[in-house]
């Protein structure tokens, strides 16, 4: 098969697949969630769905200096974003360990039609980001503070 057919049906197979969830993803988001978690360059990455470009971008990346707090005060209070936050914790073994978490966070004050976009597409993006070791939901700070994230750690 030739290189150019090769590419058309590539290309025809990426577009059904983002057709199915309706977004695409950004190669900025694997490449930055690889850098995360092969190389610890960031703490967090928020991400958002462009609605206008049908596809999840790269929104805030988070030094790896940066606490939960600064994290979770980059999620706006009104609105629904994707999140990898690295988090790093010692056991009771006195072991130094790592969980890659993936939060969706989903504010009851965010509009239904957002809640639905990121509901549906939140799957399809997960799979793109492969080393996921933790999922959480989030409808308010309380889902997802410091104590859930220890608890789910370990």
């Amino acid at each position: 098969m030739n290189f150019f057919l090769l590419r058309i049906i590539l290309s025809s197979l990426r577009s059904m697949a983002n057709a199915a969830s309706g977004m695409a993803v950004h190669d900025d988001c694997k490449l930055k969630f690889l850098e995360l978690k092969a190389k610890r360059t960031y703490r967090f990455i928020i991400f958002k769905i462009e609605e206008k470009q049908k596809q999840v971008i790269v929104e805030k990346l988070g030094e790896p200096a940066q606490s939960y707090e600064d994290f979770t005060a980059s999620l706006p209070a009104d609105e629904c974003r994707y999140a990898i936050y690295d988090f790093d914790f010692v056991t009771e073994e006195n072991v130094q360990k790592s969980r890659i978490f993936f939060i969706a966070w989903s504010p009851d004050t965010s509009r239904v039609r957002s809640k639905m976009i990121y509901a549906s597409s939140k799957d399809r993006f997960k799979r793109e980001l492969d080393g996921i070791q933790v999922e959480l939901q989030a409808t308010d700070p309380t889902e997802m503070g410091l104590d859930v994230i220890r608890s789910r750690a370990a």
